[in-house]
Formats: structure tokens, sequence, C-alpha cells
């Protein structure tokens, strides 16, 4: 991993020369990014600046200092300004882009919207938007407003054309207990020792992303192998957890010491091993097996006879692959639906097989057959 400037690049110390790939680049996040060539990062993360608009310091009741953001980074001259900025950051992104690449871009009330209409009027695609709810925020201590409790999420492909991107969703649905993954994320804060603090015990960074929530993001989005650009890179949290996940990272930071914190922070991370990074595949990207195949290798047999779990209905396998109930016959799911008198049913999980006395759904003999070709590729 090297950490460069336009004019110079440094190594890292105790970087793995697999990671040779990653990079943290210091300077202008637009002027960089027309370094890089097009259509060449699978995912983005973009943390840009929030715009805070704050009027003063703020401060707690007991009159002790609020560690806010007030450096010149996140101040613009006017909201015209901060939305020229943001289209110039868009684009430069858009360009690097793969077709099938998706965006995050993370926000607060002062900026997602305007980035949201922007983004828009640019051509993304918005797939959804994600709240992520802080477990642990911090109070509003002059008690005229509500709890600024959360933060915004937009998740955009690269035009109205995406349709490949990447989404796991057997992977978060298993995340979350075997429940769909909703798009309301109740994550603490980055506290505790995953905070970078200096020498005197002060924030390196006064808005470092906590890993839980980049590790979903890369987690959902991206395969192992991609390549991820962070644009506003911080204290490297995106490169960190891409290190950790298996994932490659391009950061960009106009600032020397948050980029330096950030190699440092990054070159500590062990990855973890190849074995740890499967993740649970979605169906739809698994090769069809039709039920004629599990006829041709075997796994069935023509005369057979298929049951429910409940022994309720029988259907006579055909040589074919279809089924016969009765007057009923057609396809395992056609004759799954009407000895049940449905509209719709999912043969493979609706029939049985009979093997050592026990039954089994059919879907597992399915499976077999998907091994066997995942093996042969």
């Amino acid at each position: 991993m090297a950490v460069c400037s336009p004019r110079r690049a440094l190594l890292v110390p105790g970087t793995a020369s697999r990671e040779a790939e990653d990079r943290i680049l210091v300077g202008d996040c637009i002027a960089l990014m027309e370094t890089l060539p097009p259509k060449s990062v699978d995912a983005v993360f973009a943390d840009p600046p929030y715009n805070l608009q704050l009027d003063g310091a703020l401060h707690r009741p007991d009159n002790s200092r609020v560690d806010a953001v007030d450096d010149d980074w996140d101040k613009f001259e006017s909201f015209a300004a901060y939305d020229a900025f943001t289209r110039a950051w868009l684009l430069a992104c858009r360009r690097v882009m793969k077709p099938e690449a998706t965006l995050w871009v993370i926000g607060s009330y002062h900026n997602i919207f305007r980035v949201g209409a922007i983004l828009q009027d640019l051509g993304f695609w918005i797939l959804n938007d994600i709240i992520w709810r802080k477990a642990n925020p911090m109070p509003n201590f002059r008690g005229r407003r509500f709890t600024n409790a959360h933060e915004t999420l937009i998740w955009a492909g690269r035009d109205a054309g995406t349709r490949r991107y990447t989404f796991n969703y057997e992977a978060m649905k298993a995340l979350n207990d075997g429940v769909q993954m909703r798009s309301d994320w109740l994550l603490p804060i980055c506290t505790g020792a995953e905070r970078l603090k200096d020498a005197q015990g002060r924030k390196t960074h006064p808005t470092q992303k906590p890993e839980s929530l980049l590790a979903r993001v890369i987690l959902a989005s991206t395969r192992p192998g991609d390549l991820i650009l962070d644009p506003f890179f911080g204290s490297g949290t995106t490169g960190a957890v891409a290190r950790r996940l298996g994932r490659r990272f391009i950061g960009i930071e106009r600032e020397r010491a948050y980029a330096d914190a950030a190699a440092k922070r990054i070159a500590a991370v062990t990855p973890l091993p190849e074995a740890g990074l499967a993740t649970a595949r979605a169906r739809r990207e698994e090769p069809r097996v039709a039920f004629g195949t599990l006829i041709e290798r075997g796994l069935v047999q023509p005369g057979e006879r298929l049951v429910d779990i409940r022994r309720r209905h029988s259907a006579l396998v055909r040589v074919d692959g279809t089924l016969a109930a009765g007057e009923a016959t057609g396809s395992i799911h056609k004759v799954g639906a009407l000895v049940q008198g449905l509209e719709a049913c999912n043969g493979w999980t609706f029939w049985h097989v009979e093997r050592a006395g026990a039954l089994e759904p059919i879907d597992t003999l399915r499976q077999i057959v998907r091994s066997e070709l995942a093996a042969a590729a």
C-alpha cells in the first residue's frame, strides 16, 4: 500500500505485497480522480464535507467544548459553491465507475438532500436510501431541537441502465438472522479503541465512521477482490475494512496528517483468511438446473413418487421430467400448485423424495448438481 502525492510516493511499512494495488493519494480528490483510468472501480464510498454551517463553538451544559467539525475543508461560502463542488466530484466518480458499479454517499440533513438531487440530475439511479440510526448519538445540548440521532446513506447505480450491480441479498439476510435486511440500520458511533487519537488524546479525525457501518456497506455491494474508491478517505475506515474483507481500495485525502494516520492504521490490519470471506450466494446467481437434469443424473428415477412433507399429496415422476397426479400433469411447480388448489407453488421445496426412510426436498438434490457444476467451473 502506497501513500502517494502528485510528486512523491511513500511505502508504508508492514504492508504485504498483495496490497500493492491499494493506494492512498494525497491531494484534491477531483484532480486526482482524473488520473485514474475510466470505468475501473467496482464501488465508491463517499463521505464528503457536510457543510455544517456552524455558527460559533458548541458547548455542553458544563461549558466544556464539543469537538465538532470546524475545519476549513467543511466550509463553503454559499450553497451554490457547495453544489458546484458536489457536481464536480460526483462527475469525477462517475467517470471511473464501471457500468455495473454502485456508489454510496453518506450525509446529514445539512447536505444529503442537495447531494441526492444532484445525483439524480447527473443521471445516477437511486437504489435505496439507508438510515444509519446511531445507538449512542450525541445529545442536543441546547434543548432547542430534536436530538440528531441518524445520518442518511444514498446507494445509487451509475445510471438508469445499471442492472447487473452487486447486491449480496442472501448475505445480508444471513447477517440479519435470516430476515430481509431493512433500510434502517441501528449501529453505534465510533468509540473506544476503534477511535483514532493523537498523543494528547484528541480525536485524529472529527467524523471517523465506525467499521461496522463500512463492513455492512462493503459486504452488501462488493465481492472479494473488488476495487473500492473513497474520494474523502479521512481516517481510512474504508481502507481498513476493505483490507480486512479481501477487497482492494484507492483512498484520496487532501490532508497529509489524515492520510498518514490512515496508512498507519491500515498497515496494522490483518486480512481475514480466504475461507472466511465466503458469503451466502444469491439464488439468482446460481446456475439454472432443470428437474429433468436430476433424472438424467440418476438422482431421481422415472416411476418414482414424490410427496409433500406431510404425505398428503403424491405425484409420479415421468421420464421427460414432468409429474402426474391423477388428471394433473406438468412441471413440478404446476402440479404442486394444482394438487393444493393454489395459483403458484415452488416445486423444489414442496416435493420430497424418500431416502433411507426419511424425506428430503428435491431442492437438496438440485444443490448436489449445482455443487458439481461449480467444481467443474
